[in-house]
């Protein structure tokens, strides 16, 4: 419930700072495409240890330039994203060597893809040139998503997680393997900074470093569930081309 609340919260502070007029007045609408690459990982609990899973991301960019305000220009900027996200295991012993499964003889390996559609919406402050040159801007709002499909990619029947051998998991936490994605809709907090190129009548060109944290869970979090969280962290590197409308 606090997590809904944090998400209820900043959806309606970024609306009213976006809608509220006092600085100069500007009107300005841009559209454009973006694309970059996203690298994820599930925050488990139990713990699952894990690498970084790497994917595409691309989408459509929505960008309504409001006012300038003493040396910031505010803007409110949606988008409308398909991420590849997932999780890929990091199966190791416990003396840091790759698990050998005794039915395949080759080191285990774990990946679950899955494919978002994800929306945030953010208050878009840059400072620096209006026009033909530079600025630096952060970006700060809520974020939604939908999982539209998802896969597992595995060399294994089944994990080689008991015996006495010291080639055995150092992570025997294996139910995330064989559990299918429980909750679909998936919300959160999205924050990014970059710095963006006015191209003066062809466009414009940035790129973002973003982070998102999901307050949502892709399994039941109730006592009766195995995991108590299991949200989304994702690092994503963007390039944005807009045009002025």
């Amino acid at each position: 419930m606090k997590k809904k609340l944090c998400f209820i919260l900043l959806f309606a502070l970024t609306s009213i700072a976006m809608t509220a007029q006092v600085g100069d007045y500007r009107n300005v609408f841009s559209i454009g495409v973006n694309g970059g690459y996203a690298l994820n990982s599930i925050t488990f609990q139990p713990k699952v240890v894990q690498k970084m899973h790497g994917g595409m991301t691309g989408g459509i960019t929505f960008r309504y330039t409001s006012e300038k305000y003493f040396s910031t220009l505010c803007a409110i900027q949606m988008e409308a994203n398909i991420a590849q996200l997932g999780w890929k295991e990091d199966i190791l012993t416990r003396d840091g060597e790759h698990v050998i499964n005794p039915q395949t003889g080759i080191a285990e390996e774990y990946t679950r893809n899955q494919t978002y559609i994800q929306i945030p919406i953010f208050a878009h402050l840059s400072w620096g040139k209006e026009r033909k040159g530079i600025n630096a801007f952060v970006n700060l709002g809520p974020q939604i998503g939908f999982n539209l499909s998802e896969n597992t990619k595995c060399n294994y029947d089944s994990p080689y997680t008991k015996g006495e051998s010291d080639n055995v998991r150092v992570n025997t936490v294996v139910e995330q393997e064989t559990m299918p994605i429980e909750n679909k809709f998936d919300y959160g907090i999205a924050a990014g900074a970059g710095i963006e190129l006015h191209l003066n009548h062809i466009g414009r060109l940035n790129i973002e470093g973003r982070y998102y944290y999901g307050l949502g869970n892709i399994y039941g979090d109730s006592k009766r569930d195995y995991f108590g969280t299991s949200n989304h962290n994702t690092i994503f590197i963007k390039l944005t081309y807009l045009y002025d409308l």
